[in-house]
């Protein structure tokens, strides 16, 4: 990667912060760049500033699953933090969402039962397997609990933990600019209220473009100001459509991979089917949820490799009924999608997939104007053997999504960014003790160990959530997730001060 040379600021920039160079910048405020920030303050590294597009901050987002291996990172980062994130999570609230919230929230469950499970079941309704809801079954099996939180409340827990001077929303970056002679880099950003919507993210139905996580819009436009900050380090963790990513890979030999890849999967939600008769309900209720208000029905006869292409449903059963559809198929079968083309694509995908009859009536009741479509996409870590993609350059480096986003389906795409955050946290403590700011060789050495530890771990992380292989048996499955909870994250930790 290339970061441009310093230049003179474009015309128009406000340059208020000059003489002032912060050890480290966070573009991106969702939880985990604030749990970044949040980790080097508690190292004594408080020189940080935070900033984000986002003009307010409101409750938006669908819940986070947070799974032992992302409860050891935030509690390793910061005590504090992991506490106000247990107190603030479904799990352990009887949380009832605001109206705000009930309107943009996407579909994802809402889990407040600590003594239920997440069931797996076949097309017989058999349960192929079940994971527990419960913070004290996990935390006994794998030393941690697990905890449902809406990505709101993630943020906020973390964010109250910050000095509110340390986090400016309504700074988008548009630039970052290596300045050699001053030892540092240089961010720009703009507060506009024209900011471009982020395709790689939100739920739309496109015809009314309901776009249920856009935290960029705003009623009363804003004028435009520019400003620039300077910083011995950014960390960028602005997400899958990281601005970051795309500047440093512009002019490289990274350039293809500067934007998210479709990763060959979708989804197709409906959030709420008001008019079910009460034959189909109960049948649904008595062969599938049993009880649960949630479950994952797909067709677990299949190989390892077929089923990954099959779909799997989501059925949730709370106010109303409702499901999420995971299907393999092209982008543009549902990319600018809405209503009865998707409604169609749902039932055909069920019925090529052989699914229960009762189900796909389900399907067909959906009132189309409720169905919800979202591509996933990703940052692989690797292309092939040959392709990797680097996560720095200088002294920028990539984070989270920005770096390896993927799609939601073995819930780690937030539990893999707080162990970035970990490390980069643990790195960057390294860099400050040693008074290593100025060192170029230290700081291409520390991010050249974070990527040669995380790279590998996410590499398998993809295979898992891409492939399902996890789901081949549940041998595998008891394999995977010894894998990926039961590390020990103090030793891996000290590796990296070795």
């Amino acid at each position: 990667m290339n970061i441009p040379q310093s230049q003179s600021i474009a015309d128009g920039f406000t340059d208020t912060s000059i003489n002032k160079i912060y050890d480290v910048i966070i573009v991106g405020a969702g939880p985990i760049g604030l749990a970044t920030a949040v980790g080097l303050r508690k190292r004594g590294i408080d020189n940080i500033l935070v900033i984000d597009q986002t003009r307010a901050f409101r409750q938006v987002g669908q819940v986070v699953d947070l799974l032992p291996n992302g409860l050891k990172a935030l509690k390793y980062l910061d005590e504090r933090a992991y506490q106000a994130v247990k107190t603030a999570s479904l799990t352990f609230t009887n949380y009832q969402p605001s109206e705000e919230e009930k309107t943009t929230a996407v579909i994802e469950p809402k889990l407040p039962k600590p003594s239920l499970e997440w069931a797996s079941k076949n097309f017989q309704g058999q349960k192929i397997r079940a994971i527990p809801l419960s913070f004290d079954v996990w935390f006994s099996e794998y030393g941690e609990g697990r905890v449902s939180i809406s990505w709101y409340n993630l943020q906020s827990a973390l964010r109250q933990l910050l000095p509110e001077d340390q986090v400016k929303p309504n700074h988008r970056c548009i630039n970052v600019v290596d300045e050699p002679e001053l030892g540092c880099i240089r961010i720009d950003c703009v507060s506009s209220a024209s900011v471009e919507a982020n395709p790689y993210a939100y739920w739309s139905d496109q015809q009314n473009n309901h776009d249920t996580q856009s935290q960029n819009s705003d009623s009363a436009p804003q004028p435009s100001l520019t400003k620039s900050f300077r910083a011995k380090l950014i960390v960028a963790a602005d997400g899958i459509n990281s601005t970051v990513r795309k500047i440093l890979y512009a002019d490289s030999s990274n350039l293809a991979f500067a934007t998210p890849e479709y990763s060959g999967f979708a989804a197709i939600s409906c959030r709420e089917i008001p008019d079910i008769p009460q034959e189909v309900r109960s049948h649904i209720e008595e062969k599938f949820l049993a009880g649960s208000p949630i479950i994952t029905v797909a067709n677990y006869d299949l190989s390892n490799r077929a089923f990954s292409e099959t779909p799997r449903m989501l059925l949730m059963n709370r106010q109303s009924m409702g499901y999420l559809l995971h299907v393999a198929v092209p982008l543009e079968s549902v990319s600018g999608k809405s209503g009865s083309d998707l409604h169609n694509l749902g039932l055909q995908e069920l019925e090529k997939a052989g699914f229960p009859q009762v189900l796909q009536e389900l399907v067909e009741l959906s009132p189309p104007e409720n169905i919800l479509q979202r591509p996933y996409y990703i940052h692989r870590a690797a292309i092939d053997e040959t392709i990797l993609p680097s996560w720095s350059a200088g002294r920028v480096v990539l984070v989270g999504d920005a770096a390896h986003g993927m799609p939601p389906f073995m819930a780690q795409g937030a539990n893999q960014g707080l162990e970035d955050a970990m490390i980069m946290t643990t790195l960057i403590t390294n860099i400050a003790q040693e008074n290593h700011w100025d060192n170029q060789q230290a700081i291409a050495s520390a991010f050249d160990k974070y990527e040669r530890l995380r790279r590998p771990f996410m590499e398998y992380i993809q295979q898992a959530t891409l492939t399902q292989f996890p789901n081949s048996s549940n041998q595998a499955w008891q394999e995977y997730s010894n894998k990926v909870y039961s590390r020990n994250f103090e030793e891996i930790t000290s590796e990296l001060l070795v």
